[in-house]
């Protein structure tokens, strides 16, 4: 099953609430736990990771705590899963990363649609940002089947199309 962890969910739940009160006020792991009504570890942990991420900046002293980085329409939904779990791939040959090379990948049939497949999800998550999740999402139109993408197969001597 293709499903983030619930700590990237947290964290995602975190930054909206950042960004539906974006008033530039430092927030305490402590308010923010409550407010959100997670587990002041988890908060805590999150903070951590989103901070050394870039995503949030903190402030020290009496009125210190975390601050949004930047302003929510800058970060997008991708760069959160990417800060929390790494980058978005599908599969392992996708990730980028040469340690996650996958002993099929040189002969393997499936890789390029693995990789238009996990381009189009990347794509998505580039599409929404934090400013996004304050409001409903309208549902948007479906993107043409992805069959439209793939290049077409036909047996020898035949037509493809």
């Amino acid at each position: 099953m293709f499903r983030m962890t619930k700590l990237t969910d947290y964290g995602i739940v975190l930054l909206t609430h950042f960004a539906a009160h974006d008033d530039q006020v430092a927030h305490t792991a402590r308010e923010l736990a409550l407010e959100t009504r997670l587990p002041l570890p988890t908060v805590g942990k999150l903070l951590k990771q989103l901070s050394r991420g870039g995503l949030l900046a903190s402030q020290r002293g009496t009125k210190g705590g975390y601050i949004l980085s930047r302003p929510p329409r800058e970060i997008t939904i991708s760069a959160i899963i990417a800060t929390l779990e790494g980058p978005v791939a599908i599969t392992e040959c996708n990730t980028g990363e040469s340690h996650n090379r996958c002993e099929h990948e040189s002969f393997c049939s499936v890789r390029p649609n693995w990789q238009i497949i996990n381009d189009t999800i990347r794509d998505a998550l580039e599409g929404l940002t934090l400013a996004d999740m304050t409001r409903p999402l309208a549902p948007r139109a479906r993107p043409p089947a992805l069959s439209s993408a793939l290049p077409v197969h036909a047996p020898e001597g035949r037509s493809a199309l």
